[in-house]
């Protein structure tokens, strides 16, 4: 496959982001296998409350100090003035249901030990869960028409795609407007496309990657399905889970998508239409076709 004389676009693979536990902080990786639900490991744990509904920052932001490491074994989560708690890859205390947007899911309880460790840190009763991967959660089919895709804790769809110009340009409008600089961190994307222009990923169909070696490399692709509209996530700062309005008031000037209805979107919500199986890795070449509405 010549990626230049058949795509309108191409690029590399610039970054690439995991969230084990969903609404915590993000884990920076070289690679990742791509299975049908997403990055393997991405959002296969959640935070529930005492009636299993599933928490985010958006209530609680202290969320973002909660920084997970993964071993060949183990998860190792670590916060500010907890002693770190050790979850074990292939083991799970009892059965569940929870409860993320409006899906009622099956899922394995990871322990009193993991609840407790949640509630003391973020001051309310928690317990930690992990994605039942028998259970099939459909992502939308009005936006994936003729494709069943899945995935797991994730808010609907499998992976979410956005590019190194996209944030260049917002950095951009915010220093101009006096505010620092941000990552892109803030937006959780799974994959930071390079070598494209700010917001291309809105314009394409998605991503096809060359995942082997060569011109005749095998590809996989990842089909962009959905703008992903903006909450107030972006206006925390990781490093302290403080919140301010720069991004979102930023991003209001000029993000409004008619697709949405007029809401604020950042990153395209994408889904896995070939390559289950294969590894993505940082460097590697994809190429895209434009497709203007």
């Amino acid at each position: 496959m010549s990626l230049e004389t058949e795509f309108d676009v191409t690029g590399t693979i610039a970054r690439l982001f995991i969230y084990p536990v969903k609404s915590c902080a993000g884990i920076e990786v070289q690679e990742a296998v791509l299975t049908e639900t997403g990055l393997d490991l991405d959002r296969a744990w959640m935070v529930v409350d005492a009636q299993g509904h599933f928490l985010t920052q958006r209530t609680l932001p202290r969320m973002a100090l909660i920084r997970p490491q993964l071993k060949s074994s183990e998860m190792v989560l670590r916060a500010p003035g907890m002693l770190a708690l050790h979850v074990a890859l292939d083991l799970v205390e009892g059965p569940a249901t929870v409860t993320v947007w409006d899906d009622t899911v099956p899922a394995w309880d990871m322990g009193a030990l993991a609840a407790q460790w949640f509630s003391d840190f973020l001051g309310q009763p928690c317990r930690l869960v992990r994605f039942d991967p028998a259970h099939l959660r459909l992502s939308s089919k009005k936006w994936t028409g003729d494709l069943d895709a899945h995935t797991q804790f994730a808010d609907g769809f499998a992976v979410l795609v956005t590019s190194e110009a996209s944030i260049d340009d917002l950095n951009e409008r915010l220093v101009a407007k006096g505010h620092e600089a941000v990552g892109v961190e803030r937006f959780r994307p799974n994959v930071v496309l390079g070598g494209v222009d700010a917001h291309d990923e809105d314009r394409i169909d998605g991503v096809h990657i060359a995942v082997g070696q060569g011109d005749e490399a095998d590809t996989a692709e990842l089909r962009h399905v959905k703008p992903c509209a903006r909450c107030p996530i972006p206006n925390i700062d990781p490093a302290t889970a403080q919140s301010s309005p720069a991004v979102s008031d930023t991003l209001s000037t000029y993000r409004s998508d008619k697709r949405l209805d007029g809401a604020i979107t950042f990153g395209m919500n994408a889904v896995v239409a070939r390559g289950a199986g294969q590894v993505l890795r940082v460097g590697q070449r994809f190429g895209a076709h434009y497709c203007f509405d």
